[in-house]
């Protein structure tokens, strides 16, 4: 396949160049505001989205933890503008640096504490607990949509239905079910996005997984520590688990937890500004021992794919034949970065004259089954 050149930020107007120039300030800005940093803190908060925007990019500090890991990632970077980085590795950088601002890393009173945590406790306290959907398409819907409790939960009406299905840029979800039903009794591993409201339609199709029969076992990947705003940690698949309290499923999840049937796992590599083709040995491993893997969300499928200026109608199996097992993407989409469209759904939403692309109003479920190429 011919070189696509990858996305970065430098072009004003681009959703790539937005994202630092017009969402991280207001990150920054609810991130100050929702937690009482003190004023190094602050400061540093703000230095950052000087540099990020007006700068350079510098290297961690010599004491930093994972010095070692980031100078062979930004080799070549180091001392050029922000725009000019790859945009997922400048991104990456940014939620990286931004924990060290706000004293994660330190051994401060700051140390370990999530600065996206205010946000994602009010989510998880609004989000409905008991409208996930009755069959197994509608559990699918649900966790695909996430937050989008509108449209993704409650999908009983027709009208909803009919929502749901002109929303759809690409709909594998057949190739899904046949895919589980071929690996029936198999490993599935399932990548997760965001915490709350998102995470919680994930582990009720789970549930479902596992109640079914169509897995006998689930690895629950989420990052090991706070990644970009909303991104689902340990601590955030607790406080899920806990909303679910009092519920059959719920109670059916933490026994899963409890006896090994479903095991949550990380890996650094989740927290790493790097496509997946580029996976260390070991996490290619696990995946490789999987029936399928399920990649939930924008941020797993730019690197899945590529954050690459691709051609929307490339053919998605080219693109991740890398991956070491049958992988399934539920995202909404959030980004410029798209593939496996077909020629007359993409002129009919670029006839929209709307940002289809990154207004989170249409989403995918995207499937290479195994041996597909």
């Amino acid at each position: 396949m011919a070189e696509v050149a990858v996305i970065r930020s430098d072009v004003p107007g681009s959703f790539a160049w937005a994202v630092f120039h017009e969402r991280h300030p207001r990150l920054v800005g609810q991130v100050l505001a929702a937690l009482p940093y003190g004023a190094r803190e602050r400061a540093a908060v703000e230095r950052l989205l000087v540099e990020s925007t007006t700068g350079v990019l510098e290297p961690p500090p010599a004491d930093a933890h994972d010095r070692a890991e980031w100078l062979a990632w930004g080799e070549g970077l180091w001392g050029r503008p922000w725009g000019e980085a790859p945009f997922l590795w400048a991104e990456s950088y940014f939620y990286r640096r931004l924990l060290e601002a706000t004293g994660y890393f330190g051994d401060g009173v700051w140390q370990g504490i999530d600065p996206f945590g205010p946000f994602k406790a009010p989510e998880l306290a609004d989000a409905a607990v008991d409208g996930f959907g009755d069959g197994p398409q509608e559990l699918l819907v649900s966790s695909l949509w996430g937050n989008r409790a509108d449209l993704g939960f409650r999908v009983t009406a027709g009208e909803g239905r009919d929502a749901v299905r002109d929303a759809l840029v690409v709909d594998d979800s057949a190739a899904f079910w046949t895919g589980m039903e071929k690996g029936r009794g198999g490993l599935v591993a399932v990548v997760a996005d965001n915490a709350g409201p998102e995470l919680l339609p994930d582990l009720a199709l789970i549930d479902h997984l596992l109640t079914s029969g169509l897995a006998a076992g689930v690895a629950l990947y989420v990052k090991p520590r706070p990644y970009f705003v909303s991104d689902a940690t340990m601590a955030d698949v607790l406080a899920a688990v806990g909303r679910l309290h009092g519920t059959a499923a719920g109670r059916r999840i933490r026994r899963a937890m409890e006896d090994g049937t479903l095991a949550v796992r990380t890996h650094p590599f989740f927290c790493a500004p790097l496509p997946y083709d580029a996976m260390p040995a070991d996490l290619r491993a696990e995946f490789g021992g999987a029936a399928l893997t399920v990649l939930k969300g924008d941020l797993n499928y730019r690197r899945l794919v590529g954050d690459r200026h691709w051609p929307p109608t490339t053919p998605f199996a080219d693109t991740v034949d890398h991956f070491p097992s049958p992988v399934a993407a539920l995202r909404t989409l959030k980004s410029d970065v798209l593939v496996g469209v077909d020629p007359g759904t993409l002129a009919r939403l670029d006839r929209s004259g709307t940002a289809w692309r990154t207004d989170g109003r249409h989403a995918l479920v995207q499937v290479r089954g195994a041996g597909q190429r």
